[in-house]
């Protein structure tokens, strides 16, 4: 592994030593938090997290990482800088760069945390952007290898809009790290075809298979790992819900799905989920269609409460990931 000084924006970047170097850097701080073992070798440094979007695991992960690490964090919201309005991402990189030794950005699009590493001359951590989320799906990896000792070979399905940051950036690390990916989803959503051919080209090294289909039965069958998400992500207009849940209401992770995938089979969902009526979107959506789909009236959106708080489901594990992965991009690439 070989990441000092660099920027972690998207997997596409890394080899499979790299991304295995951090998965294994990460069980071991893991272990060192669960035995009381400090490990605050950064500091005397200190790093700045810039987020347009709200979060609350990547914001919490990467702020008790710092702490960790010995590292102050500054929180700089949306409302919280000129950059983009009265001053250019390239000046704002150049002034942070002088300031921070890290940035981590969490915003609408790629192409600005692109600019950011090109002028901050110090690591920049891509916490999600339109294209790429490259420290959840490190954290998703961690968990898949927890839970079935290995990461070879696993058969990983993603269901639900398939042309989103999460689904990009598993089809990646599955590519890297030799998993079979299938995406189930309809075919207008499906990743992009140039991002699907540069996912080809390293599958040829790792022994990973790509597939896609809208049929559910044929995707899921034999799955080791079901994945879902959100169908709208944030930021998107409402518009948006009404042809997303036309098109992926069929694509709902339920009790039947699990079946046919086998009962060894395990759930995982990057979170936040609309899977009941305790939150003011599921309550929304339920009121708005819950008539024309009547499995969406409990407000169980892209996953069932029942596959959610079931014994397969190992999204908190997940979320807890986070933590011990992103304070692994850190250390590697500071350290």
């Amino acid at each position: 592994m070989n990441l000092k000084g660099k920027s972690v924006l998207t997997w596409l970047d890394y080899s499979q030593n790299d991304f295995q170097g951090c998965l294994d850097l990460a069980s071991k701080l893991k272990r060192e938090k669960q035995q009381g073992v400090p490990h605050r070798r950064l500091e005397g440094k200190q790093v700045v997290l810039l987020f347009q979007k709200d979060s609350t695991r990547t914001r919490c992960a990467f702020e008790v990482a710092a702490n960790d690490l010995g590292m102050p964090a500054t929180y700089i919201g949306s409302s919280g800088s000129q950059m983009g309005t009265k001053e250019s991402i390239r000046d704002t990189a150049r002034v942070l760069g002088r300031m921070y030794q890290g940035i981590e950005f969490r915003g609408y699009h790629h192409s600005d945390v692109i600019e950011l590493s090109k002028f901050a001359n110090v690591p920049v951590w891509n916490g999600l952007t339109d294209k790429y989320h490259p420290t959840q799906v490190l954290a998703d990896f961690l968990t898949i290898r927890e839970r079935l000792g290995h990461l070879t070979g696993v058969k990983l399905v993603f269901v639900g809009d398939s042309h989103n940051n999460v689904c990009n950036s598993l089809m990646i690390g599955a590519s890297i790290m030799g998993l079979h990916f299938t995406a189930v989803a309809p075919k207008s959503l499906w990743p992009d075809m140039e991002l699907v051919k540069e996912c080809e080209k390293r599958a040829q090294d790792s022994g990973a298979t790509l597939m896609f289909t809208e049929n559910i039965s044929e995707g899921v069958a034999g799955a080791e790992v079901i994945y879902t998400d959100v169908w709208v992500s944030m930021g998107e207009p409402k518009e948006i819900w009404a042809k997303r849940i036309s098109l992926l209401h069929k694509y709902q992770v339920n009790k039947q799905m699990m079946e046919k995938a086998g009962k060894n089979a395990i759930f995982l969902h990057c979170l936040p989920s609309f899977h009941g009526l305790d939150t003011e979107v599921g309550r929304q959506i339920a009121t708005e269609y819950g008539a024309e789909y009547p499995h969406l009236a409990s407000g169980e959106l892209e996953v069932t409460n029942e596959v959610f708080e079931s014994h397969q489901s190992f999204v908190f594990d997940q979320a807890e990931n986070r933590l011990h992965t992103i304070k692994a991009i850190m250390l590697a690439t500071m350290e």
